[in-house]
């Protein structure tokens, strides 16, 4: 899973640079007012949550009701949320040493080749399918995400992928140490 769970908590941040604009002495400027508008919540205990301006349309609707009121809001939030995971998913792999020229590079190293292509037309043909790849990757992450947060689950959509990708992580660690114990017993 990598990093592509990373795009939705750069959307909180982008949801709480906006509030603390606009609870500054700024939330009468129109650019701020882009942003985000804000309103105390008369059912979540006084937290100000978004009503208007970007934050509200990448903020997840709030109940099933909220959903049906406002269709607009959960169809720009679902499509906002699966774009920016695909576009955050491809541009993560050109930054990790992931992309088509990196595989492809790596691949000549260890002199691997496609059967039926030529060595210089490896990075054209990677390039065809692991950009998709990360594409598609990105949207299912974030459809996941979308998922949970429309479901109300506890914490939040992004909060249940981080937990399953760091516990994923240690059980990986602990399966790579398991099997090197194993090889240097035998």
């Amino acid at each position: 899973m990598d990093n592509f769970d990373k795009q939705p908590t750069q959307m909180d941040n982008f949801d709480k640079l906006a509030f603390a604009v606009h609870s500054q002495k700024y939330s009468g400027n129109f650019i701020v007012n882009l942003l985000g508008k804000w309103k105390e919540s008369e059912y979540s205990g006084g937290q100000s949550v978004p009503v208007g301006g970007i934050a509200y349309y990448i903020t997840t609707p709030s109940s099933l009701a909220d959903m049906a009121a406002n269709p607009f809001h959960a169809l720009f939030y679902l499509v906002f949320m699966l774009s920016a995971c695909a576009l955050f998913s491809k541009t993560w792999i050109e930054v990790s040493g992931s992309s088509a020229k990196d595989v492809a590079r790596q691949l000549t190293e260890q002199q691997m080749v496609m059967p039926g292509h030529r060595e210089s037309n490896l990075q054209k043909e990677l390039n065809c399918y692991i950009p998709t790849a990360a594409a598609f990757g990105g949207m299912c992450i974030g459809a996941l995400t979308v998922l949970a947060n429309f479901m109300g689950a506890i914490g939040s959509g992004t909060g249940i992928l981080l937990a399953v990708t760091i516990i994923y992580q240690y059980f990986d660690t602990f399966e790579k140490e398991k099997a090197s114990e194993q090889c240097g017993l035998a």
